[in-house]
């Protein structure tokens, strides 16, 4: 049996306390490893279970809003005067039947100013940006562009040179409703290089939609010959021109990498022209349920603004999109989040 002097017994308790010290730091540090996982996948499942929770819309990555004018869903569906919206998009898209504009207005303006606000702010009428600009930050296109969200609005027959803070027929600025926001059109200065740069000339749209530079939110204003609210030569039926000019131009979005990679197209009216009837909602996606599926759940403008937020991540919810139903029922149903996450621990 071997010999140990004193001071080698010493040694090797003091090596056998640093040896079960090491291990039971190990240990320890073992542990607090799969706490922190632990955490982080607690969290992880918390913030998709919250996600899904919040919206149940899936991923879209690139949203185009078409607005029409003057129409109740009744004169647009099953209409010999829109053969394109009812034999070539309906067939394919999601749409609704009981979607309404907000408040009954017949007007157009207050519908503008609810899509980028969640309110019409008490507007009742059509008057131009120098009788009603608004010094609130609180609206949509702000939000977007302070969370690093691109946006644009493009606004058939305007120069793209100046803020468009008048009429210049057929445009129409009461059917523009961003130029009512002081922080977009530097308090009505037709010069504001970020006004000008944010609203373009609708003619744009083509090229940017081939150079794949398209923003990822994008409302587009087709002129009054257009958007069904006026009646233009040679057509000189309101109905038949936007269906017209619908035929001519959605082709082109759902041909581009922005509309294919998730996007999502959104057809409305503002108004259906007399108060209290329904108005169109087409969506158009590739995560839409799409095959002519019809909604009759209620929706609003409320509903359109609150699910554009929630597609974006952008908050607070404006106005009365905070007491909205998003379209959800609209699309896919999104992936659910997971529900049996488990951690295996080894042995360090």
């Amino acid at each position: 049996m071997p010999q140990f002097s004193r001071e080698s017994a010493r040694e090797m308790s003091a090596r056998g306390n640093i040896a079960r010290w090491s291990r039971w730091r190990a240990a320890q540090a073992a542990t607090a490893t799969m706490g922190t996982v632990l955490l982080r996948v607690v969290a992880l499942a918390t913030l998709l279970a919250g996600t899904a929770a919040a919206g149940d819309l899936p991923l879209v990555r690139t949203v185009f809003v078409i607005l029409m004018e003057n129409e109740p869903w009744s004169s647009i569906k099953g209409s010999a005067t829109a053969p394109f919206i009812n034999n070539v998009l309906l067939p394919q898209a999601s749409y609704c039947t009981q979607y309404y504009n907000q408040g009954n207005y017949t007007l157009s303006l207050p519908s503008y100013l609810w899509l980028e606000a969640g309110t019409a702010f008490g507007i009742n009428d059509d008057q131009p940006p120098s009788v009603h600009h608004q010094s609130t930050t609180n609206h949509l296109a702000s939000l977007l562009y302070r969370a690093g969200v691109s946006w644009k609005t493009y606004q058939e027959d305007i120069t793209g040179t100046v803020v468009p803070l008048t009429d210049a027929y057929p445009y129409a600025v009461r059917h523009n409703g961003f130029v009512y926001f002081d922080d977009t059109t530097g308090t009505n200065n037709p010069n504001y290089a970020y006004g000008i740069a944010h609203i373009r000339p609708y003619s744009e749209l083509s090229r940017d939609l081939t150079n794949n530079t398209v923003a990822k939110y994008n409302f587009i204003t087709p002129n009054v010959c257009h958007d069904m609210h006026d009646s233009c030569a040679p057509l000189s039926n309101q109905i038949l021109q936007g269906d017209t000019w619908l035929a001519n131009e959605i082709p082109k979005i759902l041909a581009s990498s922005a509309y294919t990679n998730n996007g999502a197209i959104f057809i409305t009216w503002d108004d259906a022209g007399v108060a209290g009837v329904p108005i169109g909602m087409i969506v158009l996606s590739p995560v839409a349920r799409g095959q002519g599926y019809s909604s009759s759940v209620h929706y609003t403008h409320s509903s359109l603004l609150r699910t554009i937020e929630e597609i974006f991540h952008v908050m607070p919810l404006l106005g009365d999109a905070a007491n909205a139903t998003n379209l959800s029922d609209l699309f896919q149903a999104a992936p659910a989040p997971p529900t049996n996450l488990r951690i295996v621990a080894t042995s360090p």
